[in-house]
């Protein structure tokens, strides 16, 4: 989640790159930098650590030039350094880069194969050396980029400027998120409005897929990732005082929301794990072979990401877990040790009943971990060690975008454990490490399903009841479906193990009933189907959310979700989507007040 800003304008632009990276420190302070174009040829500045200390060397080193670029990162490949931090440059291109490039190695390889020397540990340093090719070979820079985007796999946002051209900046974006302002005789890029508010108020939002060509004059925008075409943007009014909570070309937030999570999982990836040695970071003051058990505890939604974790942590960890509802931890007077862990989970960090959990664990002589995503909260402060979700700020009631965050770092705790507990081997640790690296593109693509989501959503907008099925970590993110669907439709719906649909549940089966199954092609796959069969004997509508393999064996449904094959490991995590976009699509068909639904707050802070 590092912040990019770019500026063609009509006066020396290291300043207000500077200011407004200020406005993006939130996203990344590991390291800083600015590079401008003076007399046509580039030059930089970069420095580890705060801003500050890239403005301290700008004030001994000053930067002319009229155009430039700025970022502010938050290390993915390689630590906080000079070396590594952006802008990276060749004699003919300077980019910066938020997001991660997953094929980096092999581009490396083949670069270092024909000669190229790098100078950093980053996956960014590819890119511009892959730019800097195409320019050598003849094309010209608005056919440079495209040819390489084509080559990297991955979510990202880039911004690139090229020696000689005073007037071009080339934007582009696929999962991360990018804005294109629009100035008097001068054109801004950010990676929100926040970025640019203080430039313009005017604003457009780059689609995943677009390549944006900016001069002074103005902005092309074309359709990179498929026909190379032109596209037209919405300019739009962005209200610079409330910038950092504009929806921007969204109808509410939680759409947007949403549509963050490539990136905002990608962020909370990039701190928890060491993506160039292809390991998980053991976070300081846990030492998991000395630990006999882990409890875990949440409400709502963090209590299904628990649920998952559950799951994780004894397959590949093999460690016992307790878990619980926040609320009824306490009183169920659980017996607990001094030998153990407890794991809470709290978007904002004060919910009551959690809180009161982490405090009875603490009596109890039990070491505490919390998973939050405001660092500066209660039980952040109260815990031994407390593991950052880096969502960035949830406006919507109906968590999304915080859920996968705690997903994302619960996935890489579990890895930490697994090998300091000696279950999980060097090759197992790549392996998984390598799954969720993987992540934030196979976020992107499930994304791409929502028109098809939109659609689906115009029948459960018409029914009742409805029933959300799975097996093994999909049961969880079931019971997650049919809260979602609940909390924003005011739809009657309930998440159950698919084995457990004979017990009860399937009394409930007819044809105005739908049943979301969620099967990944995995092993637990042919029992989820049978199940499956069982309603459709029952005439019940069959929702199928799968991937390729489970798609060639399901037989007929009302609809199947393809999803993009994944590893086990990472699949609920991407499962979650399709169902946070189904539960959204259904409340707008029925006009409910989507990002704050009735009776409900965003952090519950009483018992």
């Amino acid at each position: 989640m590092c912040g990019i800003v770019g500026i063609l304008g009509n006066k020396p632009v290291a300043p207000q790159i500077v200011d407004a990276l200020k406005r993006l420190e939130y996203r990344g302070y590991d390291s800083a930098g600015v590079a401008t174009l003076e007399d046509g040829e580039l030059d930089r500045r970069r420095a580890p650590g705060k801003l500050r200390y890239l403005e301290e060397k700008l004030e001994s080193e000053p930067l002319g030039g009229n155009a430039g670029i700025g970022h502010t990162r938050w290390a993915t490949h390689g630590g906080p350094s000079e070396e590594n931090a952006h802008p990276h440059s060749t004699a003919r291109v300077a980019v910066v880069h938020n997001g991660i490039i997953e094929n980096y190695k092999e581009l490396k390889s083949e670069l270092i194969a024909q000669g190229v020397h790098f100078s950093s540990e980053t996956d960014t340093e590819v890119i511009a050396h892959l730019v800097s090719e195409q320019l050598d070979a003849g094309k010209t820079p608005e056919q440079a980029v495209p040819a390489v985007l084509s080559r990297l796999r991955g979510a990202f946002a880039l911004a690139f400027l090229f020696r000689g051209e005073d007037d071009l900046m080339i934007g582009a974006r696929r999962g991360s998120p990018l804005a294109v302002g629009y100035g008097n005789g001068e054109m801004f890029l950010g990676s929100d409005a926040i970025a640019l508010a203080p430039f313009t108020d005017r604003i457009s939002y780059l689609d995943d897929g677009d390549c944006a060509v900016m001069t002074r004059r103005g902005v092309t925008v074309r359709d990179c990732d498929g026909s190379g075409a032109a596209v037209s943007r919405t300019i739009q009014r962005s209200l610079a005082s409330a910038a950092q909570i504009d929806k921007g070309n969204y109808r509410h937030f939680m759409a947007k929301e949403i549509a963050e999570q490539p990136e905002v999982v990608g962020h909370t990836l990039s701190h928890h794990l060491d993506m160039s040695a292809g390991r998980a970071r053991v976070p300081e003051g846990l030492d998991f072979a000395a630990l006999d058990r882990l409890a875990i505890s949440a409400c709502g939604t963090a209590f299904y990401a628990g649920l998952v974790a559950r799951y994780w942590f004894e397959k590949y960890a093999r460690m016992p877990v307790d878990i619980d509802i926040a609320s009824e931890f306490r009183y169920r007077e659980p017996p607990l040790n001094g030998g153990g862990l407890g794991i809470l989970i709290s978007q904002s960090g004060e919910t009551a009943d959690t809180l009161a959990t982490l405090r009875h664990c603490r009596q109890q002589g039990m070491q505490i971990a919390s998973v939050v995503n405001v660092p500066t909260s209660t039980i952040a402060r109260e815990s031994d060690v407390a593991l950052p979700t880096l969502a960035g700020p949830e406006i919507g009631v109906a968590s999304t975008k915080a859920f996968t965050c705690q997903l994302a770092t619960l996935a890489s705790l579990v890895i930490a454990a697994g090998r300091a507990r000696g279950v999980l081997g060097a090759d197992d640790e790549a392996e998984l490490v390598g799954a969720l690296i993987e992540l934030p593109r196979l976020m992107a693509e499930t994304l791409k399903l929502e028109p098809q989501i939109e659609e689906l959503a115009r029948t459960f907008a018409k029914v009742q009841d409805a029933l959300y099925l799975g097996r093994g970590t999909s049961y969880p993110i079931a019971m997650e479906g049919a809260l979602k669907l609940k909390e924003i439709s005011y739809i009657h719906a309930e998440g159950y193990a698919a084995g457990e649909l004979k017990h009860g549940p399937i009394a409930l089966v007819d044809e105005k009933v739908p049943v979301v199954v969620l099967a990944p092609f995995d092993n637990l796959f042919e029992k989820t189907v049978s199940n499956m069969q069982e309603v459709a004997a029952r005439g019940g509508k069959i929702v199928l959310v799968t991937d390729a393999a489970g798609a060639e064996h399901a037989g007929e449904t009302l609809k199947t979700l393809v999803l993009p094959s994944a590893h086990p490991f990472v699949t609920p995590i991407l499962y979650a989507l399709p169902m946070q976009l189904l539960a959204y699509h259904t409340a707008v068909f029925m006009g409910t007040d989507v990002d704050q639904p009735r009776n409900l707050a965003k952090s519950v802070t009483v018992e």
